[in-house]
Parts: structure tokens; C-alpha cells; sequence
């Protein structure tokens, strides 16, 4: 049996678990997404998920595939089709092998970090929030909308406002200030939240494993300190207390994840608030900065997996 990884060797996420599946001597699969238009996928579905990936020369069984790790990047963007129009043979190409890769990592028996249905979660913050409360977090007072009235009543009801996009595009997280002018908002619903005063705790659940990091920063968005001219955010290895990690983990089940990355705050008062829930998280910043062994731990998931399906087999 094989684990296969899915997205660009460039991504140094995908490298770290890549090397140490390596490491551990777990056989390998590697769909390189530089290499789509030499790459096909035939999936036949009936009473069990068979099918072929082949790239280039080489072929693989997907019935041999015990675990998986998806991190594709936009097809489009690819070197190989980035040029290519729009309905282009290229570019029909490419985007078959992604919906069939990712129908098959939605079908697949094999184990899957993480399946396309566990991760749209990510698509819509709001609908999100709502799970993020079922488990008993703390959410601040949120309010969507395109209605630059009801943003100024919004914020005028709060000390401070921060606001973001409600996709799972990533964007920066701001202050909303005077300066700003809210007639922009009639273009793109918006989310705007109450400011939650505190130490930001981003928590890496690998399966039952709780990685936390706090963060020690000044900044809006402490991922681009550099920006507002603030030092770098000072990263640390913590413990959170059992019932968050408990929460942190019911959390991730609930949204059929294996692996996520979520964003707490701890207030001074000792409240724990949680904002959202990455289902492919970049972890490596994380790691570097305080030595947890996240990639290892991602890794031992998928080579678990890959264990029991042979011994299943």
C-alpha cells in the first residue's frame, strides 16, 4: 500500500511531509501538479473505487492508495497552463484531472487529510461560526453585510471593529478606522466582528494531537506585522486546558477533518474565543518557531494508515 500526495513540490508544507514520509520508509505516490498535462485519472465507481493515475510513463493502482494528503493549488495557475485560455485543450485537461483527483479523494475508502467536503468548511466564515459555537467556543458579536449603515451602526455599538473577507480566500485582517470609506462595502459582503482584546493561540489538531502556539503580537493581523512596521510576532510553545483541547478536537471531528489549524484568543480574562478553522493548514511557521514536530506528527498519521490498509488488504 502507498500514500499519495497531491499538490507542488514548491510547497514547503507538502516538502516537510513528503520528507518525512521518506523518512519513514512509507511507500510513495507523488501527483505533481507541474506535471498535469502528462498526467491522466480514469475512476470507475461502483460497488468498490478502482481506478489508474498515470504520469507519464509511470502508473499507479489507485486501490493501492491506504492514505492520502491533499494540497492542490489552483490548476489554472500552473505553470504548465497558466498562459492557456479558458476552454483551451490544456486547460479542459487540467481541470478533468483535478475534479477527478478530487472525486476520487472524496470516495476513496482510503484515509484522506483532508476530504474536499470536510474542507469547503473553509468557504464561508459565518456558516463556520456557527459550528464553532456548537462546541461551546466563544464567537465575537459578527455581523455580514454590504450595507454601509449597518456597518456604521455596528461599529458605533463596540469599542473596536476588525474586518475580513468571508471567504476561504486569504486575506488580511484590519482595524476598521475612520479613514476608511464604508460605501466600498456595497461591492463585497463583508465580515465585521467586535475586536476581542488578548494573546492570539493558533492550535495544530493532528488527529488526537494538540499542537498550541501562542503569539505574541501588536499588530491587526499578526501574520503581517511587517507591514504596519511592528516587530515580528514572537511565537511560543503553550498548553491550553483540557476542555479547549477537548473542543479543539470535537471541533475538527464535527467538520470531518483529520488535520486543521485553529485560530483562538485567550482574553485577560481567561475566555477563549475561537475565529475560524483552516482545514490545510501551513503549519511549517508555526513549527519553526517552536520546534513542535507537526510535520512528524502528519506524517505518522498517514503512515498509520497506510499500515492498517495493508494489513486490512
Amino acid at each position: 500500500m502507498t500514500a499519495l500526495l497531491w499538490g507542488l513540490p514548491g510547497d514547503s508544507t507538502l516538502a516537510a511531509v513528503h520528507a518525512e514520509l521518506i523518512r519513514l520508509d512509507v511507500p510513495l505516490l507523488f501527483v505533481d501538479q507541474r506535471l498535469v498535462l502528462d498526467t491522466t485519472v480514469e475512476l470507475n465507481v461502483g460497488k468498490t473505487v478502482e481506478g489508474t493515475v498515470r504520469i507519464g510513463d509511470t502508473a499507479a493502482d489507485l486501490a493501492t492508495i491506504g492514505a492520502a494528503y491533499l494540497r492542490p493549488h489552483d490548476g489554472a495557475r500552473v505553470a504548465a497552463v497558466r498562459d492557456q485560455p479558458p476552454g483551451s485543450p490544456a486547460w479542459r485537461h487540467t481541470q478533468e484531472v483535478g475534479d477527478v483527483l478530487s472525486a476520487w479523494a472524496e470516495l476513496t475508502p482510503a484515509y484522506v487529510v483532508n476530504r474536499p467536503s470536510a474542507s469547503a468548511s473553509n468557504g464561508s466564515k459565518p456558516a463556520q461560526l456557527r459550528d464553532i459555537a456548537a462546541v461551546g467556543f466563544a464567537v465575537p458579536e459578527t455581523l455580514v453585510t454590504n450595507d454601509p449603515a449597518a456597518v456604521a451602526e455596528f461599529s458605533a455599538a463596540h469599542d473596536s471593529v476588525i474586518y475580513k473577507s468571508t471567504s476561504g480566500i486569504r486575506s488580511r485582517v484590519r482595524c476598521l478606522t475612520d479613514d476608511i470609506p464604508l460605501e466600498d462595502v456595497r461591492s463585497c459582503p463583508t465580515q465585521f466582528q467586535r475586536k476581542v482584546p488578548g494573546t492570539d493561540v493558533r492550535v495544530h489538531v493532528v488527529g488526537a494531537e494538540i499542537f498550541a502556539t501562542r503569539i505574541r503580537s501588536d499588530a491587526d493581523d499578526y501574520r503581517y506585522a511587517a507591514r504596519q512596521g511592528l516587530p515580528r510576532p514572537r511565537l511560543s510553545t503553550t498548553d491550553v486546558p483540557d476542555d479547549v483541547a477537548d473542543r479543539c478536537r470535537l471541533l475538527t471531528s464535527r467538520l470531518g477533518l483529520a488535520v486543521a489549524g485553529i485560530d483562538l484568543r485567550v482574553t485577560p480574562e481567561g475566555e477563549w474565543f475561537c475565529f475560524e478553522v483552516n482545514p490545510s493548514p501551513a503549519f511549517l511557521y508555526y513549527e519553526y518557531g517552536t520546534g513542535q514536530p507537526i510535520a512528524t506528527a502528519v506524517a505518522g498519521l498517514l503512515a498509520a494508515a497506510v499500515t492498517c490498509a495493508q494489513v486490512a488488504r
